[in-house]
């Protein structure tokens, strides 16, 4: 049992110390507020696309590839949408229910998912197959309920076909679409090196960039839907999903995927995307840093229990 809650803490206390590190560098001000987002732009427009784009063209996509997998990880995003929303009526505010629907669902998949696999197996495993089921419609999702959210908002053609594009532009979709094609041709890739260097930055720079974006002041203003949206984020996503996966076969880096899909922390695109279109932002932040923080804790705890079932 030792041995099984080393092998988890090998995994998780790596990502969360680098995020440590991050906000200390802030404290000690060498990272500034331009920096951190200079190394954020950095490293999901350039380093995490080369890096599932590296993992996908140097594999056997005829073995890795799980259609099966991809429709799961679809269908369990959209049912946990759709819990976040029924469950948000409990409160009155049509803005603080829109945040805490997003809350609820929008995982850190691409970021943390690739930073606890490679810890794991040595590489990002199934987490560009999941990233393909989920994230475009996270994003899509997000849209969608920011616009509706507000009195004012309106689903428009040109709305939706932004989204639409801007799902198709996604830096991290296009590394995964040129990563399968890549695989397809029977040649060596090409300087593999400078792709090592720069996929080997992602994973550090992307956390200490996470670590150093935390505001403490603005944690938890809204304390009833900010903690709800954390106990699902954490909990309750992964004791509903994680079992359905057992039941269909899914074990090791399929498993640890849909780990990180259904219980990772709220992604931070989430705070950005509401304050950006109107919302104050406050349940989004606070679900973004306490989900962060306590998922130290669930996130090992999921896989000491996994791992001692013998399914990763």
């Amino acid at each position: 049992m030792l041995d099984n809650l080393i092998f988890c803490l090998n995994a998780t206390v790596p990502i969360f110390l680098l995020m440590v590190l991050g906000y200390l560098f802030k404290v000690l001000k060498i990272f500034n507020e331009s920096l951190t987002k200079g190394i954020n732009a950095f490293v999901f427009k350039i380093a995490l696309p080369i890096l599932v784009y590296k993992e996908l063209a140097t594999s056997e996509v005829e073995a890795l590839w799980d259609g099966g997998f991809i429709i799961f990880c679809f269908v369990a995003t959209m049912a946990s949408i759709l819990i976040g929303w029924a469950v948000s009526f409990i409160f009155k505010d049509k803005l603080v229910r829109t945040e805490f629907i997003q809350g609820t669902y929008r995982s850190s998949a691409a970021l943390l998912g690739v930073g606890i696999a490679t810890n794991l197996y040595g590489s990002a495993g199934m987490t560009p197959l999941m990233i393909i089921g989920a994230v475009p419609l996270y994003n899509v999702a997000a849209v969608i309920l920011l616009t509706t959210g507000t009195n004012e908002g309106k689903i428009t053609p040109a709305l939706m076909k932004k989204t639409f594009i801007g799902v198709l532009t996604n830096p991290i979709i296009i590394g995964i679409t040129l990563g399968l094609l890549r695989s397809l041709i029977p040649a060596s890739i090409i300087l593999p090196k400078t792709l090592n260097y720069v996929s080997d930055l992602a994973t550090p720079l992307g956390l200490m960039a996470l670590g150093a974006s935390f505001k403490f002041d603005e944690a938890i203003k809204k304390v009833a839907p900010t903690l709800l949206a954390t106990f699902f984020k954490l909990i309750v996503f992964c004791g509903l999903w994680i079992p359905v996966a057992i039941g269909l076969g899914y074990t090791h880096d399929r498993l640890v995927a849909i780990l990180i899909m259904t219980g990772s922390p709220t992604t931070v695109s989430s705070f950005v995307m509401a304050k950006s279109m109107g919302y104050d932002g406050t349940v989004s932040a606070g679900t973004v840093m306490l989900t962060t923080i306590l998922s130290a804790f669930t996130l090992t705890l999921w896989l000491y229990i996994l791992r001692t079932l013998g399914l990763i």
